[in-house]
């Protein structure tokens, strides 16, 4: 059966005692109906009555360059305001929210904390509950599943905070937006007055392959479902001279340089991850960003088997891997946004503990193991449990 999005819920509601109040809708053009019309059109077309819209990171056409700031703007599909919620600040402010009754916020996740949206729904939440606007989430399956023993840490050490990890919370959490919305609003105190349109006929167990719907790209480089089940490890890359394959065909799927040896590395994660992951050499040229127009000897990776497969652990390994077979190639390096202009310390943000680079200083058995610890985080699933909706 095919999964309703929290909208489509919403839609197929007979009555809706909020419909006329005025409404600041929180989205982008990823979101939306199963039937894939943009949710901001379809509740627009259905009479409820939206008055302005927010976006997040890479603004309401989820195109925008990754951690570019975005600028206020008009939406031509609605004609409607647009307030950037990623620019000249990261909440909405009392002006915002002055003339408008209640917030709706319907934006796709992809299940990995260093993902924006969610924080900037965390942000969100903090402003409904100062300027006591009440906040209605549609929620949306996570894509990457919500099985709770697929989870992945290490836990965010809370003096590694930033925009990509603003509270503690493993790197893939199995939630929805939705039901982390319900744990932060009670474990943080906010006390928003929050309430959650679930999703229908999704269960945890399910990928976005399992949906019925097709992968609506949520943003420039997250153009394929495949890549949000690399996504989580090969963010790490980042934080190095190597790319991850944005802007290229093969965005967030794969490795490279004009240096790599990309037979060495596609044999040596070949023969440690054995069937549940596929990888061959391949070449790509970056039409932007790191190495853009060199050809870029890279690693390509296929996941064959989601159920098994830990991308945080083979993030952290395929970087151990490269930096030992080119220890005078390899670097580590910022990653400025429009969050971080320095870009120092990006590895720290993402990994979520401090001096993050000194775990591949150690030799390789004590690496593995110390890999395998921090990503355990069998206590999430009990901080979390009350909180699941599916």
């Amino acid at each position: 059966m095919t999964v309703l999005f929290g909208v489509d819920v919403l839609l197929a509601t007979e009555i809706i005692p909020w419909k006329s109040q005025r409404i600041g809708m929180v989205t982008n053009e990823a979101a939306t109906t199963q039937s894939l019309v943009p949710s901001r059109l379809a509740l627009q077309k259905a009479g409820f009555n939206i008055k302005k819209l927010f976006s997040p990171e890479h603004g309401i056409s989820a195109k925008g360059a990754d951690g570019a700031p975005m600028l206020n703007g008009f939406d031509e599909l609605t004609d409607l305001p647009i307030v950037s919620l990623y620019g000249q600040k990261l909440a909405p402010t009392a002006e915002d929210l002055a003339d408008i009754d209640l917030i709706v916020f319907d934006v796709p996740d992809i299940g990995v904390r260093f993902y924006t949206y969610l924080w900037t729904l965390s942000y969100l939440i903090e402003s409904a509950a100062t300027q006591k606007t009440p906040l209605i989430i549609l929620d949306r399956p996570n894509p990457i599943s919500g099985l709770m023993e697929l989870n992945e840490g290490p836990l965010l050490d809370p003096h590694c905070t930033s925009f990509i990890g603003r509270w503690p919370m493993p790197i893939r959490h199995g939630c929805t937006l939705g039901e982390l919305a319900l744990y932060y609003n009670t474990q943080r105190n906010i006390n928003a007055t929050l309430e959650i349109i679930p999703c229908q006929h999704w269960n945890r167990i399910m990928f976005q392959l399992d949906w019925g719907i097709p992968f609506v790209p949520t943003s420039p480089a997250i153009q394929r479902v495949e890549s949000t089940l690399l996504y989580p490890g090969l963010c790490f890359l980042e934080a190095t001279n190597l790319s991850e394959g944005r802007s290229s065909d093969f965005s967030f799927e794969a490795v490279g340089s004009p240096w790599l040896n990309a037979t060495a590395v596609a044999q040596q994660i070949n023969l440690f991850f054995g069937d549940e992951l596929s990888s061959r050499p391949i070449h790509f040229i970056p039409n932007q960003n790191k190495f853009a127009g060199e050809q870029c000897n890279g690693v390509h990776f296929t996941v064959n088997d989601p159920l098994q497969f830990k991308p945080i652990f083979f993030g952290l390994f395929l970087i151990r891997i490269i930096k030992d077979l080119h220890p005078e190639k390899f670097e580590w390096g910022p990653y400025k946004t429009h969050v971080n202009p320095v870009g120092t310390q990006h590895l720290d943000k993402l990994l979520g503990i401090h001096n993050a680079e000194e775990l591949f200083q150690l030799p390789m058995h004590a690496f593995l193991q110390k890999c395998t610890k921090e990503t355990k985080v069998a206590e999430w699933e009990i901080q979390i449990s009350n909180y699941l909706l599916y």
